[in-house]
């Protein structure tokens, strides 16, 4: 077995790396990664999966792709490394954060410690070119995206779905499981945020959610 992730991921996405798309999706990145600048870094594509393996996942923060700009994409959803500049949409995350939980936002955006506490931060999208959002969509990652989130639709122990915006909500089809929970809200940009993204309390209901099944809930705090 390929030892791509370097956890329980690997063995539930084994029949996923083996079809024909995944093999052929990975010979054009090939090709991309050599005539043009793609986000991440290949060792950071997986690392949604690296830091939360299946066992630990509790919740589910769904984003479309990766950030286009330089040094911002690392792998997690909404997330970017330390150092770069908070994007909008995730200042309005972290706005709601404080409103809901009432926790400070970090001076940095990287959301490592909320992978680590049990959030799958999944991009439906694992990469992108440069300056060109949504230019690998449609290329196999949704393929093998939606996988996962049927993976997780199958899982016994209780999972949160959150799906902020269209892109994310039109997953709702694949949560067919009882024992999970969805949360929709519109996308946390500026341009929908006050549709009622804002006051929408995903941190807080996530963590009902999980105690009142006997599940541990996520610590939301992210330290400087």
């Amino acid at each position: 077995m390929n030892k791509i992730i370097g956890n329980s991921w690997d063995e539930l996405l084994e029949e996923q790396f083996n079809q024909p798309y995944y093999q052929n999706l990975r010979q054009l990145l090939i090709g991309e990664y050599k005539n043009f600048q793609i986000f991440p870094k290949p060792e950071d594509i997986f690392n949604a999966f690296k830091k939360t393996p299946y066992e630990d996942v509790r919740c589910v923060i769904l984003g479309q792709d990766p950030y286009h700009n330089i040094n911002q994409a690392e792998g997690l959803s909404f997330s970017v490394k330390v150092g770069q500049r908070i994007p909008p949409s995730l200042v309005n995350i972290y706005k709601e954060l404080k409103s809901d939980l009432g926790y400070e936002p970090p001076r940095h955006g990287s959301l490592v410690k909320w992978a680590e506490s049990g959030v799958l931060l999944l991009n439906t999208t694992l990469t992108v070119r440069a300056h060109t959002p949504m230019s690998h969509s449609k290329i196999g990652w949704e393929i093998l995206t939606d996988s996962v989130i049927d993976i997780l639709n199958k899982k016994d122990s209780p999972v949160v779905f959150i799906l902020w915006g269209r892109h994310a909500a039109s997953k709702e089809k694949l949560i067919t499981n009882p024992k999970h929970l969805i949360l929709k809200a519109p996308h946390p940009s500026p341009l929908s945020a006050n549709r009622g993204f804002f006051g929408s309390k995903p941190f807080s209901k996530t963590n009902e959610f999980l105690e009142a099944n006997g599940c541990r809930p996520i610590d939301w705090r992210i330290d400087n």
